[in-house]
């Protein structure tokens, strides 16, 4: 493995990012509860097909800096720490690639800095959610009423803060088992409001799993047990403010090409993005080139199936270069 490990003050705070290859350059944003090493198995097959690779510890997460406050979560934060990951590397231009949180924010910068994007890639997530009536928060709480709802269970410091670090093993285990193919998100929505997110879900098997091996969860759980959550659980908190600032960019379509890779029993794509979650990308990136799905895996798409998604992502960025 010839990654190269940075740590470096960009927009004001402490960023860890892992490099390798040479090419042109493929941006990866891992979502919560993910780390860098989320792509750790894309970082190498895509480096080895000829590609530059740069796969940050996004705020508040891994080894990069997390602020207290979730205002410092805000669009304009995120967006500046991608620009300046770009300066701070010396690229003029990257293809940027997203999961979860991830996905959003590399919508986000392409539609403020298309000048600094090749193209971009969604993994899962299709667009930011965005209700023009209602604000997210207000939204899901309104769900969180219902039954548990891991958002609203977010909400407020510090219950979830302090259950998820106290056990961090126990709730990783516990999550990406859930959000995966084999779990059932939708199952935790049995569970009363109030509940705790790491009572909500089921009990996983016990690894290795065929996608997840022991090794690598104590990646995780080092990482997160000596960070915490409050970083990741920021991203949350800092949902309306989000929603504020991209009510300017309503109707706004980008020239950036886009393409997407989803997997069938993911649980965004199920219950977050409504009927047609392609149509919401396409509505904003209309040069939305390829869609790709794959069958049986969830959420952790990347760990999942990472020969397929190696594959998939390749070929996307042989596309884009034809493109170029």
């Amino acid at each position: 493995m010839d990654w190269q490990h940075h740590h470096a003050t960009i927009n004001g705070i402490q960023v860890h990012y892992v490099e390798q290859g040479r090419g042109m350059p493929i941006v990866l944003c891992h979502g919560f509860p993910h780390l860098w090493f989320s792509w750790h198995r894309q970082i190498t097959a895509l480096a080895a097909a000829g590609y530059r690779v740069i796969a940050p510890d996004m705020r508040g997460m891994g080894q990069t800096q997390a602020p207290t406050d979730p205002g410092a979560y805000d669009v304009d934060h995120i967006t500046a720490d991608l620009l300046g990951l770009l300066d701070h590397t010396g690229i003029e231009r990257a293809v940027f690639a997203g999961l979860d949180f991830g996905a959003f924010a590399s919508y986000d910068f392409a539609l403020r800095h298309p000048e600094r994007v090749i193209a971009i890639i969604g993994l899962e997530n299709p667009a930011a959610p965005h209700n023009p009536g209602e604000s997210p928060l207000t939204e899901y709480r309104r769900m969180g009423e219902q039954h548990f709802l891991h958002i609203e269970y977010f909400r407020e410091p510090p219950r979830a803060d302090q259950e998820l670090a106290a056990q961090p093993r126990r709730f990783l285990h516990k999550v990406f088992h859930t959000l995966s193919g084999s779990g059932n998100y939708f199952d935790c929505f049995k569970h009363p409001p109030g509940t705790g997110y790491i009572e909500a879900m089921a009990e996983p098997p016990p690894l290795p799993w065929p996608w997840l091996s022991e090794l690598e969860l104590e990646f995780f759980v080092s990482e997160y047990s000596r960070s915490g959550f409050t970083g990741g659980l920021n991203w949350y908190r800092s949902m309306d403010l989000k929603w504020q600032q991209r009510r300017p960019f309503e109707g706004v379509t980008s020239a950036v090409p886009a393409y997407f890779l989803g997997s069938e029993n993911d649980v965004d794509l199920e219950g977050f993005h409504g009927d047609d979650p392609i149509s919401l990308m396409r509505a904003i990136f209309p040069e939305l080139r390829q869609v790709r799905m794959i069958k049986g895996a969830g959420h952790m798409v990347q760990l999942e199936a990472s020969e397929q998604v190696n594959a998939i992502l390749v070929e996307f960025l042989r596309d884009i270069e034809q493109g170029l």
